[in-house]
């Protein structure tokens, strides 16, 4: 069911087979395979990740192109309650490792918030991560125009920026790199920096060989009208025409929760096993915060991977289940039964 402040107390004394941190597409995923396998599961969910985010999927398989991702979330979140799952709004705050049981504090409301501890027997960690945009005064303007045609995942959506002209907003020379794997769905690049860092005169030389300008001067706003960025204003009063953007300024992990337990990190991901199991073995880590590739696909097969990975644990140190009727048939007449 949906707990809320008023009715998690009741849940307070459970020890969950499982407590999965982040409710998008990896969380929801496994939360459904948990459910199904007939162990308990709790969700809790921060609420508007990046899948949230999502104004449009294009490649996710049985989902007509354009779906938005809060539509798949639902979708998603209603499945689980059906099959008796927990779900809750909160955020969490730390996971302890107290032996045989985890326990998770969460933080649940903004105002008169509390802060409920619940167990459970296994983690999966499925908290992803959220993308830096461009700082400007006004972030409502980035927000008008932030998944519809300025983007941030070119796997997802460099069909949609073919051949067009393109700003690549960067937040350091490394991600200058961007542009030379953008290439192969569009030429027509203009590479802005914002003025966050200096640029190498190596750098400049490469952008200048590849014919890609660079435009260091600040961001004043975006420009556009119904979600379209058409261009951006500079702080010089320059304005740039443009047809779409990327977005290419690192992301926020959300994983500060894990930070007391002892785990394998390679930067801010997780290492697993195939099965998205890492060093601990009772935390798994799926999606976006473990190693590998940042798609809604592959979140969504993790989840099936860390469910299964946890349920071969549980079923195999669990005794068989008897058919009782029928041990006492074959113990008073000595026959099988057939």
């Amino acid at each position: 069911m949906k707990l809320s402040k008023k009715t998690l107390e009741q849940r307070l004394d459970h020890v969950y087979d499982v407590i999965i941190v982040g409710g998008g597409a990896g969380g929801l995923s496994a939360a459904i395979y948990l459910q199904r396998y007939r162990l308990s599961c709790l969700v809790i969910e921060k609420g508007r990740g990046r899948s949230f985010w999502m104004q449009e999927l294009q490649n996710y398989l049985g989902l007509p192109p354009g779906t938005p991702g809060r539509t798949m979330l639902q979708q998603g979140q209603n499945h689980f309650l059906s099959l008796n799952g927990d779900y809750l709004m909160g955020f969490v705050e730390e996971v302890q490792d107290e032996g045989e049981t985890f326990a998770v504090k969460v933080k649940v409301g903004k105002q008169d918030s509390i802060h409920p501890v619940f167990r459970s027997k296994y983690v999966i960690a499925a908290s992803g991560i959220i993308d830096h945009l461009p700082k400007l005064d006004d972030m409502q303007n980035v927000f008008d125009y932030a998944g519809h045609n300025l983007h941030v995942c070119m796997i997802c959506d460099g069909w949609e920026m073919a051949d067009k002209k393109c700003g690549l907003f960067v937040g350091s020379e490394g991600a200058i790199n961007t542009a030379f794997v953008l290439n192969w769905f569009t030429p027509y690049i203009t590479v802005f920096t914002q003025g966050l860092f200096e640029v190498s005169d190596e750098m400049r030389e490469k952008l200048k060989s590849h014919g890609y300008p660079l435009i260091e001067t600040p961001l004043k706003r975006f420009v556009g009208h119904d979600h379209e960025m058409t261009g951006v204003e500079l702080a010089d009063g320059r304005t740039i025409e443009l047809q779409t953007g990327l977005v290419a300024m690192g992301s926020h992990y959300y994983n500060a929760y894990l930070k007391g337990i002892e785990l394998d990190w390679k930067g801010g991901n997780l290492l697993t096993d195939d099965m998205c199991r890492t060093s601990h073995p009772r935390i798994f880590a799926l999606g976006d915060l473990k190693e590998g590739l940042n798609q809604v696909s592959i979140a969504v097969a993790d989840g099936t991977l860390a469910a299964t990975a946890i349920w071969r644990d549980i079923r195999r140190s669990s005794p068989p289940r008897l058919w009782e009727e029928n041990l006492n048939v074959i113990t008073q007449e000595g026959v099988p039964i057939s």
